[in-house]
C-alpha cells in the first residue's frame, strides 16, 4: 500500500491553523520561510513514501529480533536511518548551540508526521531521540550537553525514555530502580526497565537511556525520583565510546502491532557497574522527565493522525479500484464502491476526522513554539491544556479511523496482505502508552481546568465564541454557526459542571472526565475546521491557490460540522450524570 504526503494539505494547515508566517517573526524562527517549509515538506514527503513506506510491511511480518543481548531490525531499517541522519533530519528543531537547525517544533511535527504515516514503527526511534534531546537542552549540564546532547542532534546516537517498572506503570512514584553515589561524581544505576521503546537496536552504535531511579534515604513517591543518563557505551581514557555500560536488553516483547519497534525489558547494573549522570538536580527528576513527556505526548497525539491519514489514502484507493453492486435503488450495472452513498460517508468520515485531528496537534505544537520563543506564559498555558486533548483525541480518533479503513476494505480490509489491518494494529497502542487516555483525561480535569483560574480555557472559549459570531449569516460558511454554537455551549455547559466538583463529588469529575475530553477535542477540531473553511473561502473568492483543493476544505468542514459535531452535545449528559451508575453493580457481579 503506497503513501503519498499530503504536502498542500499540511501547508495548509501550517499557514492558517499553526501561523507559520507569525512564527517565523519570532527570535530565532526567521529561517521558516515559505519556499524552507516547502523543501522541508517536499524532500521528507520523498524520505517517509520512497524509503520509510516501503519497510512498513517488511517490518511488520519480521519484526525486531533478541539474541545475545542485542537486536537485530528487520533488512533495509539500518540503511534507512543512516539516509536520515545523513539528511540532517533529527536536527530540524534542535537549538543550533547543539548543532541543531533551530526550525519550530511544529514543522518538525509536520515532518514527524510523514515518517509516522510512512512507518510507524520506525518513527518511534525518532520521537524517542527528539524527546531525550528536548529534556537534555533544558535540564542537563553543559558537560553532559557537549559530550551527549550534539550526537543525539545529528542523530549519530539515538536516545529513550526508562520510567516503567512491573510494579510501576501509571503509578511511576512506585518505581525501585536505585541510585548510588560513586567517588568520582556518578552513580550506579541498579534496577529493571520494562517497555522501552528502542531501548536496543542495531541503527545507531550509541543508544542514550534517559532513567528514572531513586537515590539512597530519597523521599517516597514522585518526589523521591532522579533522572539519569545512561549510555549504552561510555567513553574510555581517549574519549572514545568503546566501552560497554554495565546495561542491557533481557528482552523484546511480542507485541499486537509496531512489530519492527524493539520494546524491551532493560537491565540496569546487573554487575553492579551501570554508570549513570545526574541530569538536572537531585530529586528533581519528574519535573525533567515531564518536559520529554509533553513533547512526546503530542508527538503521540500526531500518530493519531498520521495513521488516519495513512488509513484514508488506502481507503480511498481501494474505493475508486473496487467493483461491486450497482447503486442503492437504482438498479443497472455494478460500480466502483466509492460511488455509494454509505461508503462515501465513511470516507468523508474519515478524511473531515483527521483534518480536524491535524489541524489540532499542528495548533498545540504551535503554542509549545510561542511559549518557547516569545516567553509567552498564555501561549504556555494554551500548550499545557491542549496537551492533554491532542494526545488521547488525536490517538482515539487514529484508533477509529482505521477502523472504519478496515471496513471499507471490506473482508479484504480483514485480510493482511492489504495491509489496511496493520494501521489498526499499530494504531491501538498509542491511546495506551505515554499516560492511557483515561489519565489524560483526568489530567484535564483535575489539573489542567484549573490552572490559574481557570484562565486559559475562558480565553479559549472566548476566541471560538468570536470566530462563530464572525461566521457570514449565510452561505457554506453560515452553515456551521448553528453546529458549532450548540458544540461550545455543550463544552461550556459541561466544563462549569465539572470545574463546579470538589471535595465529595471528586468521583463524578472523574466518571465525566473521558467523555468531557471528548467534547473537548471535537469542539475544538470543529471550531479550527471552520477556520480553515473561513480561509479556504478567502482565497477562492482572491482567485489564489488550487481552487479544487480550497472547495473541499470547505465541504470537509461542513461535514465534520454537520456530521460529527453534534456528537458533543449528546456527551454532555454522560459528562454530568456522576459516578453512582458506575459503581452500581457490586464487584463479584463483573464476574457472575
Amino acid at each position: 500500500m503506497t503513501y503519498i504526503a499530503p504536502i498542500a494539505e499540511q501547508r495548509f494547515v501550517l499557514e492558517t491553523i499553526a501561523d507559520l508566517p507569525g512564527l517565523s517573526a519570532l527570535p530565532g524562527f526567521d529561517g521558516a520561510t515559505a519556499d524552507m517549509v516547502e523543501a522541508i515538506l517536499t524532500e521528507a514527503g520523498k524520505l517517509a513514501s520512497g524509503v520509510f513506506a516501503p519497510l512498513n510491511a517488511v517490518g511488520d511480518k519480521a519484526g525486531a529480533r533478541l539474541a545475545d543481548d542485542a537486536v537485530t531490525l528487520p533488512a533495509g531499517f539500518a540503511e534507512a536511518y543512516k539516509l536520515y541522519v545523513d539528511g540532517g533530519w533529527a536536527s530540524l528543531g534542535a537549538h543550533p548551540a547543539h548543532g541543531g537547525q533551530g526550525l519550530p517544533f511544529v514543522l518538525a511535527s509536520a515532518v514527524q508526521e510523514q515518517l509516522t504515516s510512512a512507518n510507524m514503527a520506525f518513527s518511534l526511534c525518532m520521537m524517542l531521540s527528539q524527546g531525550a534531546i528536548e529534556a537534555l537542552q533544558v535540564h542537563a549540564s553543559p558537560k553532559l550537553q557537549e559530550t551527549y546532547l550534539t550526537k543525539l542532534v545529528s542523530g549519530e546516537w539515538t536516545g529513550t525514555m526508562n520510567l516503567t517498572e512491573p510494579q510501576a506503570g501509571s503509578d511511576v512514584g512506585a518505581l525501585r530502580t536505585k541510585a548510588e553515589p560513586a567517588a568520582d561524581g556518578t552513580y550506579r544505576i541498579e534496577g529493571s526497565k520494562i517497555y522501552i521503546t528502542w531501548g536496543e537496536h542495531d541503527c545507531a552504535p550509541n543508544i542514550v537511556h534517559l532513567v528514572l531511579a531513586r537515590l539512597p534515604d530519597a523521599p517516597a513517591g514522585t518526589k523521591g525520583i532522579s533522572l539519569f543518563l545512561c549510555p549504552k557505551f561510555l567513553p574510555d581514557d581517549a574519549g572514545n565510546f568503546t566501552r560497554r555500560n554495565d546495561l542491557r536488553a533481557v528482552g523484546v516483547e511480542h507485541k499486537l502491532g509496531i512489530h519492527a519497534s524493539p520494546t524491551c525489558t532493560m537491565a540496569f547494573g546487573e554487575n553492579g557497574g551501570c554508570v549513570g549522570y545526574l541530569v538536572g538536580a537531585e530529586g528533581a527528576g519528574m519535573k525533567a522527565m515531564f518536559t520529554m513527556m509533553n513533547h512526546a505526548r503530542i508527538n503521540v497525539g500526531l500518530q493519531g493522525v498520521a495513521i488516519a491519514e495513512r488509513a484514508t489514502q488506502g481507503a480511498v484507493a481501494y474505493a475508486r479500484d473496487r467493483v461491486q453492486s450497482a447503486k442503492f435503488g437504482m438498479g443497472g450495472a455494478p460500480v466502483r464502491i466509492i460511488e455509494h452513498a454509505d461508503v462515501r460517508r465513511m470516507l468523508m468520515t474519515m478524511r473531515s476526522t483527521t483534518e480536524a485531528a491535524r489541524a489540532l496537534t499542528y495548533y498545540t505544537a504551535a503554542a509549545v513554539d510561542r511559549a518557547h520563543a516569545a516567553d509567552n506564559s498564555a501561549a504556555a498555558g494554551l500548550a499545557d491544556l491542549l496537551t492533554p486533548v491532542t494526545k488521547a483525541y488525536c490517538t482515539d480518533i487514529g484508533v477509529e479511523m482505521a477502523s472504519i479503513g478496515i471496513q471499507v476494505f471490506g473482508g479484504m480490509g480483514f485480510v493482511e496482505e492489504t495491509g489496511a489491518a496493520q494501521h489498526l494494529r499499530d494504531a491501538r497502542i498509542a491511546p495506551i502508552y505515554e499516560g492511557t487516555n483515561g489519565i489524560q483525561a483526568l489530567d484535564l480535569v483535575g489539573r489542567k481546568l484549573g490552572m490559574d483560574g481557570g484562565a486559559h480555557w475562558k480565553a479559549l472559549f472566548a476566541e471560538v465564541r468570536q470566530d462563530i459570531r464572525d461566521l457570514p449569516p449565510r452561505g457554506d460558511l453560515g452553515l456551521l454557526r448553528p453546529y458549532l454554537e450548540d458544540a461550545l455551549a455543550a463544552l461550556e455547559s459541561a466544563t462549569v459542571w465539572l470545574t463546579g466538583n470538589r471535595g465529595e463529588a471528586l468521583s463524578d469529575t472523574a466518571a465525566g472526565a473521558t467523555p468531557y475530553l471528548r467534547i473537548f477535542g471535537i469542539t475544538i477540531g470543529g471550531w479550527l475546521m471552520a477556520r480553515q473553511a473561513v480561509a479556504a473561502h478567502e482565497r477562492v473568492a482572491a482567485g489564489e491557490g488550487d481552487a479544487v483543493f480550497l472547495r473541499a476544505k470547505i465541504a470537509t468542514a461542513r461535514f465534520f460540522a454537520e456530521q460529527v459535531l453534534p456528537q458533543a452535545t449528546a456527551l454532555l449528559g454522560p459528562v454530568t450524570r456522576g459516578a453512582e451508575l458506575l459503581y452500581a453493580l457490586p464487584e463479584e457481579a463483573f464476574a457472575a
